[in-house]
């Protein structure tokens, strides 16, 4: 209880650094990818309450939807579609202060307002999947999010 008390009132850099061993634990000697994907979407939504989590799975040229935390979402994104199309193509993090101003945002859920979107990559650096996540909030994510989230992806890549 004290730890969760402690988390609580952390700034988002202390909840990351207190998240990290957590996640590395939950992730050590599962091999299944989806398993794990789930598991740290939970992770991640419980700590910070995103709006919208999830991951998409790159399969036959499209992004398509994997495991998440939140509202229904869009099941399949194009190549170089949306914030999370782009991101795939680009083979680098997106952040997006207002998706409002992105052009070509895909607007699954019209209570978005800003977004990250982190490549997954395998051990040939080729995506194999993007972390997408929404709030509900304008400009919500920033430089402490991108470092803390690549380096949790990162755990995910022996898996492909």
């Amino acid at each position: 209880m004290a730890e969760q008390l402690i988390i609580q009132g952390a700034n988002k850099e202390e909840k990351y650094q207190n998240l990290l061993p957590q996640i590395e634990a939950l992730l050590q000697g599962e091999p299944d990818v989806i398993a794990n994907m789930a598991n740290l979407t939970a992770a991640l939504k419980q700590t910070f309450h995103f709006f919208w989590i999830g991951f998409y799975l790159v399969k036959e040229q499209q992004l398509v939807l994997g495991p998440f935390q939140g509202s229904l979402a869009c099941t399949r994104i194009g190549y170089g579609k949306g914030v999370c199309g782009f991101a795939w193509k680009q083979q680098k993090t997106v952040i997006v202060a207002d998706v409002e101003q992105f052009e070509g945002h895909i607007a699954c859920n019209a209570q978005s307002k800003s977004e990250i979107v982190v490549p997954v990559f395998d051990a040939q650096k080729k995506v194999v999947a993007v972390l997408d996540i929404d709030e509900d909030a304008y400009a919500h994510f920033d430089e402490t999010d991108q470092h803390y989230l690549e380096k949790i992806v990162e755990w995910l890549t022996p898996l492909f």
